[in-house]
């Protein structure tokens, strides 16, 4: 009966033991399943990591291959350069550019016969040498078109890939070349704007220039004709704001474009506006008048013997247009006399000579932003001569840009304004310092008007607006002399003369006569009537209107007596200016009243000589 009775207990014990261990069983299972569950999504979120690492992002610095297919596009980061009414001369492009994995190239022969179709400018040979080489990374073309990577990426070809990037283009081409400058494969400046505000303009920050593109193509189209008509080896241009120093057009032939780096190479490349410096010859004299004027050295009333060419050891000083006579101070500028020039700048002295120079930014590079910039040649003994020859621009090279400025603060007044090639702030003053009186300036302003009324700037002239300026002729300087037949020629203007706006030099390099001109190729012959073009069709531009046309003849002369002691009795005639010919009345009555002064009764100076006989009354060229 008990042995009955236990069977059953045992029987339901045991089931509890076989329903604990399939539990178990179960318990046991679920956990492996979890964890194998685990490791395999591990798995694939370590091969999912591997593939975006191989198709997006890069190692050792450049991009590993994995398809054809286009990588994300990098930001275009580098700003653009404007010019002072905001039209784009320089902007950046979103572009593709062509690498390969030569390991991945699967037929390297047939891929550069397919890629040369595609992309003509290709050598086979280079692209068969990429592709075989050993690295992982090869660049095949750069700053491919749109449709040029459609092209390719229909060819299919494994191992290669595409990377973006971004390509600095310039909408204008040549326009303002030396100005702009360009960039590298990779976007760096190298050059120019984009070389001195790199950092800048990678920052994202726009860059507004003080040019005035309407200005610069008129400009460019002038001295191109220039050189042309006169087969010169290059040219060079400018037009500065006098007032605030901004250059509104700078221009330098040849050129290039910086869209093409392979066109900026040799003479194409050279600056001649900032980075050359050139004996400007007569246009010098500007400051050696002024300095003369401005220390109280001489008065428009002295006057100087030039009958005689000054011998100083082995140099001899000479006229070009010889009067072999006693010259007034407005004759020396009129005449454009080397022998009263050269006087006059010993009455002011060596070190006020140096001194005067210095202030008006002869002396020392140009404070411009371009990083192309030439040093001034000066002498390293500043003696009797060098003070003598430098009063007609000889023995003293300066660039044209300093030049220009120079001039600017001999007719704005006598400020010296620093020149800039980016645009100020309106409502801002421009910085400056002063350098001359404000009557010297108003005296050289009224030198200037004569040399293109009477003297070697008439052609110069523009009806309806009153130009000023001075020519300039000199020797080319080659190694320790001067070349033969080989000259600059140039002219500086500034106008409207009474209260000048913008200084405008014309500088041309080499230039040869031709029948046109009777075979002369100075200043007055070449640079002054391109001057007189540029004024003309500039005035147009900014819309400034001329003056009425005048009621008179303009072809009627000005009768004015000759009374000084060096002429005879003959009247001398100058060219009839209307007073509203570009010029106020008031103006032009100082200006004429300073004519009858000077040429009534002329002051000897400490240097001068007893004039001698009388001899021709005062010509026109």
């Amino acid at each position: 009966m008990t042995a009955a009775k236990r069977q059953p207990v045992a029987q339901v014990q045991g089931a509890r033991r076989i329903e604990g261990i399939r539990k178990q069983a179960i318990e046991t299972g679920r956990n492996r399943l979890l964890v194998t569950s685990v490791v395999i999504a591990m798995a694939f979120a370590a091969i999912g990591v591997r593939l975006v690492d191989l198709t997006v992002f890069k190692a050792g610095g450049e991009p590993k291959v994995a398809h054809i297919e286009q990588s994300p596009a990098a930001p275009v980061g580098r700003a653009d350069i404007v010019d002072r009414n905001g039209i784009v001369l320089a902007t950046s492009l979103s572009t593709a550019s062509l690498y390969a994995d030569p390991a991945s190239v699967l037929n390297a022969e047939e891929a550069a016969d397919k890629l040369i179709q595609v992309l003509p400018a290709l050598e086979r040979g280079d692209v068969l040498a990429k592709i075989k080489s050993k690295g992982r990374f090869v660049w095949i073309s750069r700053n491919l078109t749109p449709k040029q990577q459609y092209r390719v990426n229909r060819l299919g070809l494994p191992g290669f890939g595409f990377q973006r990037g971004e390509r600095r283009v310039y909408p204008h081409g040549r326009l303002a070349a030396h100005v702009l400058g360009l960039t590298d494969v990779d976007g760096n400046g190298i050059a120019g704007m984009e070389m001195r505000f790199d950092q800048t303009l990678r920052a994202g920050n726009r860059l507004e220039l003080a040019l005035d593109l309407r200005i610069q193509a008129m400009l460019r189209q002038e001295l191109a004709a220039t050189m042309g008509e006169f087969r010169a080896l290059g040219a060079t241009g400018l037009v500065l704001d006098a007032d605030s120093g901004e250059f509104v057009a700078m221009v330098s032939l040849p050129d290039f474009d910086p869209n093409d780096p392979a066109t900026a190479g040799g003479d194409s490349a050279f600056n001649r506006a900032t980075k050359g410096v050139y004996e400007m010859g007569s246009t010098f004299k500007l400051f050696t008048v002024a300095m003369a004027l401005d220390s109280g050295t001489v008065s428009l009333e002295s006057g100087y013997d030039a009958s005689q060419p000054i011998q100083v050891s082995r140099f001899t000083i000479r006229d070009f247009h010889a009067k072999n006579r006693w010259l007034t101070v407005p004759e020396i500028i009129v005449y454009s006399s080397n022998i009263g020039a050269a006087k006059m700048a010993v009455d002011v002295g060596t070190r006020a000579q140096k001194d005067y120079l210095g202030r008006l930014g002869l002396l020392s590079p140009a404070a411009i932003e371009l990083p192309e910039v030439g040093k001034p040649l000066t002498p390293r003994r500043w003696r009797e001569i060098n003070t003598m020859t430098i009063a007609y621009g000889h023995g003293i090279a300066v660039s044209p840009v300093q030049l220009t400025s120079g001039v600017a603060a001999l007719v704005n007044g006598g400020t010296f304004v620093p020149s800039t090639l980016l645009k100020r702030r309106p409502g801002v003053p421009a910085p400056g310092r002063r350098v001359l009186s404000a009557e010297t300036s108003e005296q050289i302003r009224g030198l200037m008007r004569l040399v293109v009324q009477t003297g070697t700037g008439r052609k110069a002239a523009v009806r309806g607006y009153a130009v000023g300026g001075k020519t300039g002729t000199a020797d080319k300087l080659s190694g320790r002399g001067y070349r033969k037949n080989a000259i600059i020629s140039s002219f500086v203007g500034a106008f409207p003369i009474d209260d000048p706006r913008y200084v405008v030099l014309v500088l041309i390099d080499e230039p040869k006569g031709n029948e046109r001109t009777f075979n002369y190729a100075t200043g007055g012959w070449v640079a002054a009537p391109a001057v007189g073009r540029i004024v003309n069709r500039m005035a147009t531009l900014i819309g400034m209107a001329p003056k009425r046309k005048p009621e008179a003849d303009p072809g009627q002369g000005l009768v004015i007596e000759a009374r000084v002691a060096v002429m005879a009795a003959a009247p001398v005639t100058v060219p009839f200016v209307p007073p509203n010919a570009g010029v106020s009345v008031a103006a032009e009555d100082r200006m004429l009243k300073r004519v009858r002064a000077v040429l009534g009764s002329p002051r000897k100076t400490n240097r001068a000589n007893d004039p001698g006989p009388p001899e021709q009354a005062l010509a026109t060229y």
